[in-house]
């Protein structure tokens, strides 16, 4: 792995069905934290900040040295799947061909 230039921490964040997933990247040394929780149904935002300070912890690292945060998620797709959540409509004008159908 090369090092960035930017100095400071770098995070990616995975929110599944089942798990959240974390890595913290220091990027002067390159040593990498990992972590995982389980996710929380009812408010996800909650696994997140767990596992975030864990990791912060881990690592001694400062928040405030976050400088990029980057989110993933199959929330939303599984709550399409599993027909879960509000019904909604996706209105588009005619020969919009760049929206997924699902029967």
């Amino acid at each position: 792995m090369t090092r960035s230039t930017y100095g400071g921490y770098r995070i990616g964040v995975d929110i599944g069905g089942t798990f959240t997933d974390l890595i913290l990247v220091d990027d002067r040394s390159g040593a990498l934290t990992v972590g995982k929780v389980l996710t929380t149904p009812s408010d996800p935002s909650q696994a997140v900040a767990d596992v975030l300070r864990d990791a912060l912890q881990q690592a001694g690292a400062p928040p405030d040295q976050v400088q990029h945060v980057i989110h993933g998620t199959t929330l939303v797709t599984n709550a399409i799947i599993e027909r879960k959540g509000a019904r909604t409509a996706l209105l588009t004008t005619r020969g919009f061909r760049d929206a997924y159908e699902i029967a």
